[in-house]
């Protein structure tokens, strides 16, 4: 009874299968350009658009570094002499004593 079911089923699997139509596809139409058309017109001029807001201030620049030591200056030039002193006397015999400072 399995086999016999089985067998069945395969022959009206294969008779459904071979009575199906064949479909032709329709014909694909390919469209073929022609020549170019004329020219289009210009288009026209946009209007102008209004000027862009101002931007924002910059950030503050950094510090710059600390300059060079300069160099060192020139020599000062020589002072003017002096004049010239008295000519000395001849001396007395005064003797003049100084006292000797005292420590605490």
């Amino acid at each position: 009874m399995k086999y016999s079911s089985l067998f069945a089923v395969l022959m009206s699997a294969l008779a459904l299968s071979a009575c199906q139509p064949v479909v032709t596809p329709a014909p694909t139409v390919v469209a073929v350009p022609g020549p170019a058309g004329p020219t289009g017109a210009p288009g026209a001029t946009a209007e102008k658009g209004a000027t862009g807001a101002t931007g924002s201030t910059g950030d503050t620049g950094a510090t710059g570094n600390t300059g060079n030591t300069g160099n060192t200056g020139n020599t000062g030039a020589t002072g003017a002499e002096g004049m010239q002193g008295e000519r000395g006397r001849k001396g007395t015999d005064t003797v003049v004593v100084v006292p000797v400072p005292v420590q605490r």
